[in-house]
């Protein structure tokens, strides 16, 4: 480890880097708080074991550093009694204690390199490992889960909060263990040497333990509050900057300036209320160790004036003094790393411990008392789905979005929804992969209740389109294909053919490897719908739910593209969503939902007929084409 006050001046400056403040000492260390802090590192068990080996070796470089540290003490002793007594050997003595020196610096340099690697390797695997393990979790939570999350504050979670737990992990439990091991060796050492001594050099030990047990107090609190604004930050800035484009063409840079400005004040505030602590910790610790080492070199100088002890003794004595300025440093680090990590983790575990609204069926019992597989496996989809007296309402809503939904769609059918805005359509389509979680026995695929299907096998058989287009900062080919095996160059450039943007693709400079800036901002409103209709269509999955899906493109190109994709699946299920209700009337069948209940069923001809609300709905839309046209 490092030594004496190059030790200290390190770790104050790693301290201010990372906005830590110590605040303990080595009674804090064992105490109850801090065995509760220790509870919420539990889920990073599995990583300390899987690396128990490299662990065990690096552990073990530490404490031959920390025994190597404790015997030079004992070199420069000898050295000193040697010089005291000017024999005629002294100086052949003297050049070994030297090489001893020398040689004790360089197996101390080999198992430094050896702890840092393996130790500080390990921290680094923490980090990749729960942090992938978060992100694979986030990944099973419902949408509902990210409409009451901001961004801002997953992604501080997952960089600030999981760095902090990589500190504590590596740095904080080489703290821990070395400042005990060395702290108590160096008392060892110098009660040793003189018990009167040693007890004289800890009188201000108790008052340091007291001071910094009352300033670890104010962390936790303090801590919270910085990580909180740090993510609220981390969201505003974000949003500043995908909306730049909105920011300027309304000529509000200073405004959005002035919120960013307003949100880091407040973030530099947190954390100055910390530096406070920050500050008093060193100075304190600074004077409580000098004020000591001025006693022992008072008392000490004396008892070797006295011959009480030798004059190497006496120098023995300080220098194991100065190697316990880095153990009580470390018992104030170490309780900042841990208590930091120990907040950081808590915020982490509130995302593990989610648990996600829509899950696999859980495995059966069969009659003999094992388990049979999970759910139930569609080997070959239809595309038949019905929905048996489907009701479902929103969390924190009174009113229901969908009520009493009685519906059959065969295989090869397709099927139009239509209706106001906010009348259900996109609510009733979502239950069908289970974006939305449903009611046993109301939602059926292929007569089996969607619940009781495996959420793989459901969703992959059906292409989702939904109002929300978004595309990735990569290639276009790579959009489209969204990491799927076995698509090659023809079945892209037919499924882009019918989404009708294949020309304007290959108008461009590298064509399909063309990289899409950000959401594919460098491509117009529509083209970006049609190319997420195209990622849908380009394998010929069984069911296909188009949800308002080309709202970006005039009515003309929406019938044509229409057609197309229905031609193209003439012999899958396909619904489909539109409020131009003129560009639907080749869909075998036409339900109109209305607040929220399905109230006309029947083809485009029967429900014109009926002069319900399909006929309202297509003689205001068959208007607005006109205007349109005219203009």
């Amino acid at each position: 480890m490092l030594s004496e006050s190059i030790c200290c001046k390190w770790m104050a400056r790693e301290l201010y880097n990372n906005s830590m403040n110590p605040r303990a000492a080595a009674k804090q260390i064992f105490s109850s708080p801090f065995a509760a802090m220790l509870k919420n590192f539990q889920p990073l068990g599995i990583y300390f074991v899987q690396n128990r080996w490299a662990l065990s070796i690096g552990l073990l470089s530490l404490l031959l550093v920390d025994f190597l540290l404790l015997l030079i003490p004992l070199v420069i002793r000898k050295a000193i009694d040697l010089l005291v007594r000017q024999t005629p050997e002294t100086g052949s003595l003297l050049f070994q204690q030297g090489m001893i020196i020398v040689a004790i610096a360089l197996m101390i340099a080999l198992f430094r390199y050896v702890w840092r690697r393996l130790i500080l390797g390990h921290s680094r695997r923490v980090e990749q490992g729960l942090r992938n393990r978060m992100y694979g979790h986030l990944q099973t939570l419902p949408i509902s889960f990210f409409h009451k999350t901001k961004t801002g504050d997953l992604m501080a979670r997952a960089m600030n909060d999981i760095n902090a737990i990589r500190m504590a992990s590596g740095m904080g439990l080489v703290a821990l263990i070395d400042g005990t091991v060395l702290g108590l060796a160096a008392i060892g050492f110098m009660m040793s040497i003189d018990l009167k001594l040693t007890l004289i050099a800890l009188i201000p030990a108790p008052v340091v333990i007291i001071l910094t047990k009352i300033l670890t107090r104010r962390m936790s609190t303090g801590f919270e509050a910085v990580q909180r604004t740090f993510s609220a930050l981390t969201e505003r800035v974000r949003e500043a900057f995908a909306g730049i484009r909105v920011v300027k063409a309304h000529n509000r840079e200073t405004w959005e300036y002035t919120k960013i400005k307003e949100q880091g004040e407040r973030y530099v505030a947190e954390n100055m209320n910390l530096a406070k602590t920050l500050a008093l910790f060193f100075p304190m610790m600074m004077i409580f160790t000098n004020s000591g080492l001025a006693i022992v070199i008072l008392l000490g100088g004396r008892y070797a004036i006295l011959g009480n002890i030798t004059p190497g003794d006496f120098v023995a004595f300080i220098s194991y003094l100065n190697l316990l300025t880095w153990p009580m440093m470390a018992m104030g680090w170490v309780t900042t790393l841990i208590q930091r990590g120990s907040a950081c983790m808590r915020r982490i575990n509130h995302i593990l411990e989610e648990v996600p609204d829509i899950t696999d069926p859980a495995p059966m019992q069969d009659f003999s008392g094992g388990e049979m597989p999970e759910g139930i496996d569609l080997k070959q989809v239809e595309g038949e789905i019905e929905i048996r007296d489907l009701n479902l309402k929103y969390p924190g809503q009174t009113d229901y979005a969908l009520k009493g939904i009685h519906l059959k769609i065969n295989g090869a059918e397709t099927v139009a929804v239509v209706g106001r805005v906010g009348s259900g359509k996109t609510t009733l389509l979502q239950t069908i992969p289970r974006l939305l979680d449903v009611q046993e026995n109301t939602v059926f695929m292929d007569r089996r209740d969607i619940r009781q299907i495996p959420l793989k096998t459901l969703r992959k058989n059906i292409g989702f389109v939904s109002q929300e287009v978004f595309l990735f900062s990569d290639t276009i080919r790579n959009n489209v294909i969204f990491g799927r095996r076995g698509i090659d160059d023809r079945a892209l450039e037919k499924a882009l053919s019918s989404a009708g943007i294949l020309e304007e693709i290959q108008d461009l400079e590298r064509g399909l490897d063309t990289v899409l800036g950000e959401r594919g901002i460098t491509l117009s409103g529509g083209q970006r719908q049609r190319l997420t209709i195209a990622r849908a269509i380009v394998q010929p999955l069984p069911v296909l739910i188009l949800d308002d899906a080309l709202s970006m493109v005039d009515t003309r190109t929406e019938e044509e593209i229409l057609n197309q994709i229905l031609s193209l699946r003439h012999d899958k299920t396909n619904l489909i969503v539109s409020h131009r209700v003129s560009t639907i009337s080749r869909a075998n069948r036409i339900v109109v939902l209305d607040k929220g209940e399905l109230v006309e069923e029947g083809s485009h001809d029967s429900l014109i007929a009926l002069g319900g609300v399909y006929a309202t709905l297509y003689e205001e839309q068959r208007l607005e084409e006109e205007l349109d046209l005219e203009d």
